[in-house]
């Protein structure tokens, strides 16, 4: 869910159905997310004011830090994870401070950012988050979170690392809902190559496991599913995958256009990913899917 600091909700145009909501309407979707079976929501936020450092993210009165709090207040039971990264909250839309490489080049400066990630994660916790998901796909990035978990008497509290990241296409609806589009250069120089291989894919997860990963993430899905399968089979932790902005819009704008199915996309779409290893989905179409599961009508 994206949450936002106004009192009103906002759709999403470039993925219908999809809401910026206020702090009370994420209460609202996530009660009837439990009340459908679903048993975690995952929140990104939007904040009013953006800076060069993303100083909303780990802002103990930050939007995601009250939603969560709000959340957790009236549905303890129900799993909270929290998107820790910094791209939602900068002026610049990347996901750390920046630093210039050359020829007016610029990339994020990675390890100031580790020490911002760790900030964030302490703060997401504190508020009540159940889970922190750390996106930055910065090097040290979970060891950093770990020990800062640690530290700060949050032990209990797991890592679902976005593990294995590309620099898809697929993440252009996600960045319009968010606000997060870059405003100089992209994120290619740190999220991982599509054409990258099994062997950078490894890698990237075997790091991440032996610096304290409690579940390992492939993003996006569909492109990507020979790749959880692989992750599937040389790792015992739990599997995620993210059924990312872009395929959610795609499906959705041709169901519109009458061109497929949308019921039965979107499920076979999920099997598919449960077939390949996933142990868990983040996907935008969770309501829907629920609500098709078990039997009832789907929200206009």
């Amino acid at each position: 869910m994206f949450v936002h600091e106004q009192e009103a909700d906002t759709p999403v145009a470039t993925m219908p159905g999809v809401m910026r909501h206020s702090i009370e309407s994420a209460v609202e979707s996530a009660r009837t997310a439990l009340s459908l079976g679903i048993r975690s929501v995952i929140l990104f936020g939007i904040p009013d004011a953006k800076d060069a450092l993303g100083g909303g993210a780990y802002d103990e009165d930050g939007v995601i830090q009250r939603a969560t709090r709000a959340i957790k207040a009236a549905l303890p039971e129900l799993t909270v994870i929290a998107d820790t990264c910094l791209c939602e909250y900068t002026d610049h839309g990347h996901c750390g401070p920046l630093c210039e490489v050359g020829d007016g080049q610029w990339t994020v400066d990675n390890d100031p950012t580790l020490e911002l990630l760790a900030r964030t994660a302490v703060s997401q916790a504190r508020a009540g988050a159940d889970v922190v998901a750390p996106s930055a796909m910065m090097d040290g990035q979970v060891a950093a979170i770990r020990a800062g978990l640690d530290e700060a008497g949050f032990g209990h509290v797991p890592v679902m690392s976005y593990a294995v990241k590309y620099a898809s296409a697929y993440y252009g609806p996600f960045r319009d809902a968010a606000g997060s589009t870059p405003s100089v250069g992209d994120r290619a120089s740190y999220q991982m190559d599509p054409a990258g291989g099994y062997r950078e894919a490894l890698r990237e997860a075997r790091l991440d496991v032996a610096e304290g990963a409690d579940y390992l993430m492939v993003k996006p899905a569909l492109a990507y599913l020979d790749v959880l399968k692989l992750l599937r089979d040389e790792f015992d932790l739990p599997l995620v995958t993210y059924n990312v902005s872009g395929e959610y819009a795609l499906v959705k704008a041709a169901a519109q256009l009458g061109f497929m199915d949308e019921r039965r996309t979107v499920l076979e779409t999920l099997t598919g990913m449960r077939r390949a290893g996933a142990d868990a989905i983040i996907t935008y179409h969770a309501l829907d899917a629920a609500r098709w599961l078990a039997g009832g009508p789907v929200t206009p």
